[in-house]
């Protein structure tokens, strides 16, 4: 699957949300327009006959009209401006709103762990930042969805149930299919219609508020509010029903993809169809869920999470028996039973069989990819990066577990403790010069605080040997619980990386890739996730900050000019730009960190296409020569990391 499709796809179901919502909220204006017209005309013409006049009806009340369409327009608009609004935080705020529990990443709970060991392997081997992981406590059936704007402030939140039931490979199953929510754009989609429908829904909140407000009013006008009252209730409902059928005719098209994906992943059908077959094994518990806003949320479930509509086309996820033959062809429909009491005592977890490491990691090569010094750099096929773009494999997958499970103790530890996994940020900073060393943390005791200070250098023996390539992983693992700090030790954190990155006086490509890629994942979680916004659906107005990014790798592939030039030639063709496009090579002092993080800032807000050309003109940079360094990899990751395209590890097979 092309992940730019799957992005561009994702965002033109969004605008045709946007087209149905605006017909939806013109056709409620036009329906209680009549109704209204209707009531008024009736209320006029017995005040007329009373009277002895002659009644009058008109079709167009221009009055009317305006007046109905400000209302409508206020209750929606207001309606969805406040769910919208209450959602910004991201992912937390809907696992909030389920009763999630914030999962420690250091929780030594057998089950727990579990949980945040398959999803620290699908983070690594995806490329998508590791997300907050929640568990619902109250939630015995089996379900799972992944929440937020942008893989930034992305939630993953599972049922007490499925952490429990479920096996190690069918977790991994169900985590796979919402990785998969969170690679193709889905989640977006699913926190506008929530706004959505909740403005929608407001109509039918304030005719029922009318109703009960003028319940037994005797005054002249209370029979027609009342009418008005009863109008709003049931139009809003009825634009309800409709939202609802939207709802889940996009859900369930991206629920076979996301099933599809996970498979793709994983290559074992077996995890996914067991995790479904628990489910109706289950019975009447199954996926169902008892929270109140169950409902609201029931197109992000990985199972249907409420009860069953009347009507088909309101089922938000394929039947059970169709998502198992999609991969069992043969599958009868009959579900073995699953026990649903004794959660509490479910068997343990049978060790898995770990795969064989070689015993010094950090001086090998694994699956391809080099892990230490003193090997060949492998041979780039620049055609065969972007297809593996948000289609990680299970060789990804494997490269991933035993990379986590190759780090030195202390690292993996210091990456699930919030203060330690600052200190082991720090750590990949700090200079190799042992005097300047020294006093960057003298000086990181001071801001930071001497306990941090020690565990950075306790940590920079390791982190120093590590290969370049094992960076962004640790990055990753560390995220997890860098989201768990308190605001005030963010802000000191954000503040102390700022400076470390300086203080040598110069500052390396790399550590502001770093720097941006961490702090941007962050900011998300401390200071408000940023929607993603697409302003620049043509490559011509970016194309010289396409220069500057362009020209920043070629430069830091090599000194030599003449190579510099034809890296920088190798990718221009790639970016499909005009041919009057203000496209050339920078000299370095036009391409440094200030202008890449600005250009970066822009590039981030274009079309999926002009993302992926742009990438495509990245690989080709850095694979002019033939080979690819670990250094130019992991910064063309980190690259593809800013602009919100996970890009998986480098590994062959």
């Amino acid at each position: 699957m092309d992940f730019f499709e799957q992005q561009a796809k994702a965002h033109r179901k969004t605008k045709w949300l946007v087209i149905y919502f605006v017909m939806a909220v013109a056709a409620m204006i036009l329906a209680i327009y009549i109704a209204v017209l209707l009531i008024f005309s009736g209320v006029q013409t017995h005040h007329d006959i009373y009277y002895g006049n002659q009644p009058q009806f008109s079709a167009w009340n221009a009055q009317i009209f305006l007046g109905v369409s400000m209302v409508v327009l206020a209750i929606v608009g207001i309606g969805s401006a406040y769910k919208t609004s209450s959602l910004s935080a991201g992912g937390s705020a809907v696992s909030d709103l389920m009763g999630g529990r914030l999962v420690k990443t250091n929780s030594s709970d057998p089950d727990e762990r579990k949980l945040l060991d398959v999803v620290e392997e699908m983070s690594i081997a995806s490329g998508v930042p590791m997300p907050q992981v929640y568990v619902m406590d109250e939630e015995d059936g089996i379900n799972a969805f992944a929440a937020g704007h942008k893989p930034s402030d992305a939630t993953i939140t599972v049922t007490r149930g499925c952490m429990k039931i479920l096996n190690r490979d069918e977790l991994q199953g169900v985590i796979g299919h919402e990785f998969s929510h969170i690679l193709n754009g889905d989640m977006r989609l699913n926190l506008r219609l929530m706004g959505t429908i909740f403005g929608i829904l407001c109509l039918a909140i304030v005719g029922r508020i009318l109703l009960q407000t003028l319940r037994g009013g005797r005054g002249k006008n209370a029979a027609p509010i009342a009418l008005v009252g009863v109008v709003l209730f049931v139009i809003g409902y009825i634009g309800v029903f409709f939202g609802r059928l939207i709802q889940a005719a996009v859900s369930r098209q991206r629920e076979f993809l996301a099933d599809a994906s996970s498979v793709q992943f994983t290559r074992n059908p077996a995890a996914i169809t067991g995790a479904l077959k628990k489910i109706g094994g289950l019975g009447a518990t199954g996926s169902r869920l008892i929270h109140p806003h169950a409902e609201e949320i029931s197109h992000m479930f990985f199972g249907n999470g409420v009860s069953e509509p009347f009507i088909g086309l309101l089922e938000t996820h394929p039947p059970l028996a169709d998502r198992i033959r999609v991969f069992e062809p043969a599958f009868d429909g009959n579900f073995p039973y699953v026990r649903y009491d004794g959660l509490e005592k479910a068997p343990p977890e049978i060790p898995r069989p770990r795969r064989a490491v070689a015993p010094n990691l950090f001086g090998t090569v694994m699956g391809g990819v080099i892990l230490g010094g003193g090997t060949e750099p492998p041979i780039i096929k620049p055609h065969a990066v972007l297809p593996g773009l948000g289609n990680p494999t299970p060789l990804h997958l494997k490269y991933a577990e035993q990379l986590r499970d190759s780090l030195p103790e202390d690292i993996r530890a210091a990456a699930r403790v919030p203060l330690d996994a600052t200190a082991l940020i720090y750590a990949m900073i700090l200079s190799g010069d042992d005097q300047q060393r020294a006093q960057q943390l003298a000086e990181l005791g001071r801001r930071a605080g001497d306990s941090v200070a020690e565990k950075t250098k306790s940590l920079f023996p390791d982190v120093s040997r590590a290969a370049a390539h094992a960076h962004l992983p640790m990055i990753t693992l560390a995220l997890g619980a860098l989201g768990q700090l308190t605001a005030e030790q963010y802000d000191t954190f954000s503040t102390t990386l700022n400076w470390l990155i300086t203080s040598d006086g110069k500052v390396q490509l790399f550590e502001f890739v770093l720097q941006k890629s961490v702090l941007r994942h962050l900011d998300s979680q401390f200071r408000g996730a940023v929607k993603p916004l697409i302003q620049y659906y043509s490559v011509k107005p970016l194309a010289p900050d396409c220069s500057v990014v362009l020209s920043a790798l070629a430069t830091a592939g090599s000194q030599n000019p003449v190579e510099v030039q034809n890296a920088f030639n190798a990718g221009v063709p790639y970016l499909r730009a005009p041919a009057d496009s203000e496209l050339g090579l920078l000299p370095p002092d036009q391409c440094d960190v200030q202008q890449l993080d600005a250009s970066l800032n822009r590039l981030a807000q274009a079309a999926p296409i002009i993302k992926k050309n742009l990438l495509d003109g990245c690989v080709h940079v850095i694979g002019a020569d033939g080979v690819i360094q670990e250094s130019e990899a992991e910064l063309l990751r980190a690259v593809a990391d800013t602009l919100d395209c996970p890009m998986p590890p480098f590994v062959t097979g």
